[in-house]
């Protein structure tokens, strides 16, 4: 007998009593998104490996440790898309889109070769938004108020904004120079991907998960101290922003994003009740990555959420959406009723067009049947036999009192109030 082919590791099934939850919270994403004019976007899982490795940057961990790359038939070089942006940005220059401002969004599984854990997996999703072709702090505003609504319309508490920003190219690199020469002060202390990155990307040290690491990244110097002053006051006005419209958050001069293209406003929602992978939704500004793409030089900010980690903070504060039921299960008994029971179900699937009537297929006998209604979690069962046909009539039981009725065809709509 062979073996079972199982998933691959860290690549999950949604199952049919999950995906109810994944379609509600997609659903609010889509609603809250589109009020504010965003338009949806969509391009493919795969993309020349040459977009990531320029985008996102060479020796960061993504492009390092974590892409699924391979050659195709054709001897090019494909990857799995492990982030959004770079696709997304991809597609928005190759049609033509940056000739004027655009909000877009766009929803979708992303892969990385990780170590598979709670809140992080190889396979997982995410809901990106992107705008480009604005300048100045209005848009990054935005773009918060945007997330603080959509946590308002789930129900979600208790996360906490971080604000961070990471100045121009010119402020980092001057930035970069005071950085590398308080780590090699203190290199005896460096672990080893922090070594590793201490030439080539210093600032992700900053963003060291080791607890070994912390307290010598919080001592090390102070991005904001060495911002430029277009960059500074853009952040205090963007701060400024913020407050008036009642949003609360922290600034966390250690935040700087995974990825090589971000620069100025940073920011992250995080929650303390999913552990180790504590991140929501994360984004940033990252306008010089057009013009890094081939491009002509334009303002560029986006965002993240990713699926399974605001599920699992839902599930956690015991906040899922209610999703329904299923509102009535079809019970049929008798050659008349196995005749007539689809037709009659497709005619009160009309006259009721929110009802959810799911009707017995497969033969079986009268428990039987009950039983699978029972298990549907329907509200009601509905109970056509011969005699019920020529009657014109309808058996309704309320599967959690027991109380039964006959109800005329023609009546129907009525008692299921829907």
């Amino acid at each position: 007998m062979a073996d079972k082919i199982q998933s691959v590791r860290g690549m999950n099934d949604i199952l049919p009593t999950q995906t109810p939850y994944w379609q509600a919270i997609e659903t609010a994403l889509k609603q809250v998104l589109s009020r504010y004019g965003y338009q949806e976007i969509r391009f493919p899982i795969v993309e020349k490996t040459v977009l990531f490795s320029r985008a996102i940057g060479e020796v960061t961990d993504i492009v390092e440790k974590e892409m699924y790359t391979f050659e195709d038939r054709n001897g090019d070089m494909l990857t799995l898309r492990p982030e959004g942006t770079a696709g997304c940005l991809r597609a928005a220059m190759q049609n033509s889109l940056l000739d004027q401002p655009q909000r877009l969004w766009y929803m979708g599984p992303m892969f990385r070769h990780e170590r598979p854990q709670k809140g992080r997996y190889r396979q997982f999703h995410q809901v990106g938004v992107e705008a480009y072709g604005f300048a100045g702090p209005d848009i990054d505003a935005e773009m918060i108020m945007m997330t603080a609504r959509l946590w308002q319309r789930l129900n979600v508490t208790g996360l906490t904004l971080q604000l961070n920003s990471l100045g121009t190219i010119e402020a980092r690199q001057a930035y970069r120079v005071v950085l590398i020469a308080y780590f090699e002060a203190h290199r005896d202390e460096l672990d080893e991907d922090s070594l590793r990155r201490l030439e080539s990307n210093p600032l992700r040290i900053l963003d060291s998960k080791n607890p070994a690491m912390q307290a010598l990244n919080e001592g090390a110097p102070k991005l904001l101290d060495h911002l430029d002053a277009p960059s500074k006051q853009e952040f205090e006005q963007l701060c400024t922003l913020l407050d008036q419209a009642g949003i609360a958050y922290e600034i966390n001069p250690r935040l700087v994003r995974g990825l090589d293209y971000y620069g100025k406003t940073v920011f992250e929602w995080v929650t303390d009740q999913l552990g180790a992978q504590g991140t929501v939704c994360a984004g940033g500004r990252y306008d010089g990555l057009v013009s890094q793409l081939g491009g002509r030089s334009s303002s560029a900010i986006g965002f993240a959420i990713g699926i399974e980690r605001l599920l699992g903070l839902l599930e956690a504060m015991d906040a899922l959406p209610d999703v329904g039921t299923l509102d009535a299960y079809l019970v049929v008994v008798g050659e008349q009723a196995a005749a007539r029971g689809l037709l009659l179900a497709e005619q009160w699937r009309d006259a009721m067009p929110a009802l959810k009537l799911m009707i017995h297929c497969g033969g079986g006998s009268f428990k039987s049947q009950f039983k699978r209604a029972d298990k549907s979690g329907a509200k009601w069962a509905l109970i056509l036999g011969d005699d019920e046909i020529a009657q014109q009539e309808v058996g309704v039981k309320t599967l959690a009192t027991g109380e039964q009725e006959t109800i005329a065809w023609a009546d129907l709509p009525r008692k299921l109030t829907l």
